[in-house]
């Protein structure tokens, strides 16, 4: 049986890449741009990929194929209809994140609330020798206890960062998903979260329903001015919206591990703000603690034993 990884660079250089204990044929790739795909899965029975997109039209050119891996828990790489008619299961990884993912939330969120970046930036610059006294006053520093977190998404790594915020002494409240009402007792209403919260985090996946959920009317109805994270998915924010909305002071800051585009591209407009001291954008590694990408593979090669033994799980759809 043939297996195909397609992009092995996506995964830390100190993870081992253990592979499945039944007999097979192994192939492996750095990285696989798009327009290669095709050639490289043309007689692999089974696909490991991370990023690397997976379209209908490259299913035709891969007759073979029985079974696809993904190197993650979103899936939006891959065309899961065209899989689906094409009796092509898709497995994916769950649950690897929920220590990784709210550990970086909260980075992102202790840095800008205290400053930290825009103190480091001044104590180099040698702005604490100038001041003549043991501390100085250049960035806002607020606490987190008593501050609200709105959080968009109710999944385990929402959960988990409702308890790490629990900790803090924060209020932490699930925003009900835009649009809908009526979801039951462990939402708050989406327009009450984005008036009301001081810092608003974003863990929902990216689909049709939620790119850029988060656009100019949400940032002008943001009366407490909060902070903006996203280690989620690149799209749930406008970011043309959200670059506009940080130069009006609409909100205080912004934190992201992620982007429409990645690597983005250079008319991408938080590429003129990223060195302000109250931007973070970090390269999408909120995932990749070694524990969690231990475990991500662990989970990839289990899928595909599963497949192979009769057993398949984490079937998207199933």
């Amino acid at each position: 049986m043939k297996i195909v990884f397609l992009d092995r660079d996506t995964i830390g250089p100190t993870v081992e890449i253990t592979r499945p204990s039944f007999p097979h044929e192994w192939v492996e790739y750095g990285k696989t741009a798009p327009e290669e795909v095709a050639g490289r899965i043309a007689d692999a029975e089974i696909v490991i990929t991370n990023k690397a997109p997976i379209r209908s039209e490259t299913l035709e050119s891969a007759p073979n194929l029985k079974m696809i891996s993904v190197a993650a828990t979103g899936y939006d790489v891959i065309d899961i209809p065209a899989c689906t008619a094409r009796g092509i299961p898709v497995a994916n990884v769950r649950g690897y994140a929920v220590n990784t993912v709210p550990e970086h939330t909260f980075a992102l969120i202790l840095a800008l609330r205290r400053s930290i970046v825009g103190y480091r930036q001044d104590v180099i610059d040698g702005e604490w020798e100038k001041s003549g006294q043991f501390c100085f006053f250049n960035h806002p520093i607020k606490d987190l206890a008593g501050s609200r977190l709105g959080i968009i998404g109710e999944g385990a790594i929402g959960a988990s960062v409702a308890s790490i915020a629990r900790g803090f002494g924060m209020e932490p409240v699930y925003a009900a998903h835009k649009g809908s009402s009526g979801l039951g007792p462990l939402y708050t209403p989406w327009d009450e979260v984005i008036e009301t919260s001081d810092i608003i985090t974003c863990h929902a996946p990216l689909m049709p329903a939620t790119k850029h959920m988060i656009s100019t009317p949400e940032f002008e109805a943001m009366k407490k001015k909060p902070l903006l994270i996203n280690t989620s998915r690149g799209g749930l924010v406008d970011e043309a919206a959200m670059v506009d909305a940080l130069d009006r002071g609409l909100i205080a800051g912004a934190g992201f591990d992620v982007l429409t585009k990645e690597p983005p591209v250079p008319d991408n407009p938080l590429l003129n703000v990223m060195g302000r001291p109250n931007v973070i954008i970090t390269p999408h590694v909120a995932w990749a603690s070694e524990e969690a990408m231990t475990e991500v593979w662990r989970q990839v090669i289990e899928h595909v034993e599963r497949f192979v033994d009769g057993d398949p799980k984490n079937i998207i759809g199933r």
